[in-house]
């Protein structure tokens, strides 16, 4: 047994002395010719084909998506099956550390009846070096081994399952963000952002809306993966807490747009590049962020009249004006020209207090598909809000608010205000109560604000007429002026004659 051991153990020294013999002093392409062919010879008898993955590919210090992906979807299976973890921390989601599997493990994985493995290797450079990025040169990669047998399965179906399901799982434990542009004017330091982010935390919720297309749908139609929806009505009625229950629904972050930060159509195109799928892009008051009202025409009258009387300041305004401002034209292409194709499956929200104020180019159906109208509180509404706030389904003076509610107009914020208790002594009656005494104060105030605006109406009208007529005596007094000069002189005319046709020895 000892001559057994020793032999091998002389076997053994022996092609490692050969190997290091022919890894220096071969000359490099004959040694890659015998290593080309060797390979080819143990081809014959191994069946299984392998596939790498490395860390870092294509442009310089850029981590490669399919890498990233792969480790995430074998993150679960190497939790379960790997002796030896590595762990990382993951920014911007909700499990803050992720695990995956050390060097030189290997964790199996079955799909669709085809078994495969997985295993991770690392490429030490043999010289040492000092690098400014030592994580580059180390070189780690993900190596898939499988039969031969299942070469078309696995390029063509089973490798876009694991990316596909890798990317799936990122946007799953993502910490959903809610962001908001930054003035450009600092775009361009170091590690400067287009766009700040805080976490997005809203509580508010439904199970009522969601793009009911998918991808595949709006391909084959040919219009970019996204809908635009337009939320108009008064100030109070929900706007906000609709687009932040969309968001809770839908698992979307929100890019809540300030137009008046943006200086011209060329900024507007690099923050919507920078926007991710899965998103919402809000525009909030869109009736007040720019001059984009449906009044051009009269905005183009006025400044033809403004031309006429002073052309050189219209020349100066005009200057300044080209320097750059974002037009409707501008938005119009954000919305659905050919850079709304630049991403998919997001959603554009506009919002507004005034829709008849807005142009009609900006929220036609082909552009914005869904008018949403957020009213005044109505008794369904009222009941919502009142299991909401005091977990009260039916009450008897819930036929009494309906009542009031029919007769006087109140936003769901004021409704949700007086809904709220507001100590601990506080009961579902005493808060409907109060929601009632609100009301009633409402109408009451509506009732004086409506003989107020009555009473000035009729004021106006009545200054209208009396300005009226004293213009009218001012016409006549002008005109009875006007007449009673004519007709002295006429009567000087008619004397001037007479006295020429006497000189002349003419008698009448």
């Amino acid at each position: 047994m000892g001559e057994t051991w020793a032999q091998l153990g002389s076997l053994i020294a022996s092609m490692m002395f050969l190997w290091a013999m022919f890894d220096q002093y071969f000359p490099y392409h004959l040694r890659n010719s015998i290593l080309s062919y060797g390979k080819k010879l143990v081809s014959l008898v191994y069946p299984y084909i392998q596939i790498t993955f490395q860390e870092f590919t294509g442009e310089y210090l850029k981590r490669s998506e399919a890498y990233a992906a792969i480790e995430t979807y074998l993150s679960a299976r190497s939790t379960r099956e790997a002796k030896n973890l590595r762990a990382q921390v993951v920014k911007d989601s909700s499990q803050s550390v992720q695990l995956s599997m050390d060097e030189n493990e290997e964790v199996k994985d079955e799909f669709e009846g085809v078994k495969l493995w997985w295993s991770i290797k690392k490429n030490t450079p043999k010289t040492q070096s000092i690098s400014v990025y030592p994580e580059l040169a180390e070189k780690r990669y993900y190596k898939l081994t499988f039969h031969k047998s299942h070469r078309d399965f696995v390029c063509g179906t089973y490798i876009n399952h694991v990316l596909q399901e890798g990317k799936a799982i990122t946007v799953r434990n993502r910490q959903r963000k809610l962001c908001t542009n930054n003035p450009s004017q600092g775009w361009h330091y170091y590690k400067a952002t287009k766009w700040s982010h805080v976490t997005f935390e809203h509580p508010a919720t439904f199970d009522t809306l969601a793009m009911d297309k998918g991808k595949e749908y709006y391909a084959k139609i040919g219009k970019a993966w996204k809908r635009g929806y337009l939320l108009y009505g008064p100030p109070g009625t929900g706007k906000s807490s609709m687009i932040a229950a969309m968001a809770n629904y839908l698992d979307y972050d929100i890019y809540d747009l300030e137009l008046t930060t943006v200086k011209d159509n060329t900024e507007l195109r690099r923050l919507l590049i920078e926007t991710t799928s899965k998103s919402i892009i809000v525009i909030e008051d869109i009736d007040c962020s720019l001059d984009l009202t449906g009044q051009r025409k009269k905005k183009k009258e006025k400044e033809k009249d403004e031309v006429t009387k002073d052309p050189v300041s219209k020349m100066t305004k005009g200057e300044e004006e080209s320097n750059g401002k974002v037009t409707l034209s501008g938005l119009l292409n954000f919305i659905d020209g050919l850079w709304s194709a630049s991403g998919g499956e997001r959603l554009i929200i506009f919002t507004t207090n005034f829709v008849e104020k807005l142009d009609p180019a900006l929220i036609s159906r082909g552009r914005m598909e869904k008018h949403i109208e957020l009213s005044y509180c109505g008794f369904e509404a009222f009941k919502v809000l009142a299991k909401n706030y005091l977990d009260v389904d039916s009450h008897q003076l819930f036929a009494t608010i309906g009542h009031l509610l029919e007769e006087t107009k109140m936003t769901p914020a004021d409704v949700a205000e007086n809904l709220m208790p507001k100590s601990l002594d506080e009961d579902a009656e005493t808060c409907l109560k109060n929601l009632i005494e609100a009301i009633k104060t409402a109408k009451e105030e509506a009732r004086k604000k409506a003989e107020e605006e009555a009473q000035l109406k009729e004021e106006k009208e009545e200054k209208e007429k009396q300005e009226a007529a004293q213009e009218d005596v001012k016409v006549d007094e002008s005109l009875a002026k006007e007449v009673k000069e004519n007709g002295v002189e006429v009567v000087k005319d008619d004397k001037a004659l007479t006295k020429e046709a006497k000189g002349n020895g003419v008698t009448a």
